[in-house]
């Protein structure tokens, strides 16, 4: 399929409905047709890994073009320049979220750009630096929990960001990283519990929602099947990252 194949799919698959929904949920509409996740994972594995039509999908500017750039791309040929133009064009939790996690934390840039990004003022380049932290505690296979612990300075920084959108990628890191592995868990919970005593109003609800989370039985669960799988993945010689 070329672009305009992909961008005429797009447009002929609108779903006023679901446009709705999505604006209910606080996504930005403005340039959305309403496709679901479902239809677009379809539609990428009609396309296959494409670098150059993942570059030209993201610039038409169309939401659903913008995730879809995010699942065809290749994480190898992602570069710098890319990135920064890409996080421009963030205008959503959604986009952010997906071109975060499921492209950019596979990138050789992913840990620098969590640690830059955690430090813009606009929301959604915020957002994404802490996405990306998110992304790393689950797709990094190799990375020692040392090299996560040196997040927790920026996510107590970020906590008391009052933004919706910012407070919750910043609980989001928070929990991600303390259900990687028993040593994180624990580490996250003496972050989390600094939160819960802090002045900001934000931080104390980043604080709280971890410490539930990470106490739990099914955090437990997650963190043995979370080291299984690296070891398995340093067994077979196959790390997902390697920053």
């Amino acid at each position: 399929m070329t672009l305009k194949d992909v961008i005429s799919h797009i447009k002929k698959n609108r779903n006023a409905r679901n446009i709705f929904g999505m604006a209910r949920f606080g996504i930005c509409v403005s340039s959305a047709y309403g496709l679901s996740m479902p239809q677009l994972r379809k539609l990428k594995k009609r396309l296959g890994t494409e670098h150059e039509l993942a570059l030209a999908l993201y610039r038409t500017k169309i939401h659903e073009a913008k995730i879809l750039a995010a699942l065809v791309d290749d994480p190898a040929q992602v570069t710098e320049v890319q990135m920064e133009e890409w996080v421009k064009g963030f205008d959503s939790w959604d986009v952010t979220d997906q071109v975060t996690t499921v492209l950019f934390d596979r990138t050789k840039y992913s840990w620098k750009k969590a640690m830059e990004w955690t430090k813009r003022k606009p929301e959604y380049e915020k957002r994404a630096g802490y996405t990306i932290m998110a992304g790393l505690a689950v797709h990094d296979r190799v990375s020692p929990d040392e090299k996560f612990e040196k997040f927790y300075p920026l996510i107590i920084k970020g906590a008391s960001d009052e933004r919706n959108f910012v407070k919750k990628a910043v609980n989001w890191a928070l929990r991600n990283i303390g259900k990687r592995s028993f040593k994180l868990n624990s580490s996250a919970l003496k972050i989390s519990k600094i939160l819960v005593n802090s002045a900001s109003k934000s931080a104390r609800w980043v604080g709280s929602d971890a410490v539930r989370e990470l106490k739990s039985a099914t955090a437990k669960r997650r963190i043995r099947a979370a080291e299984k799988a690296r070891r398995k993945g340093k067994k077979q010689g196959n790390p997902i990252t390697d920053n």
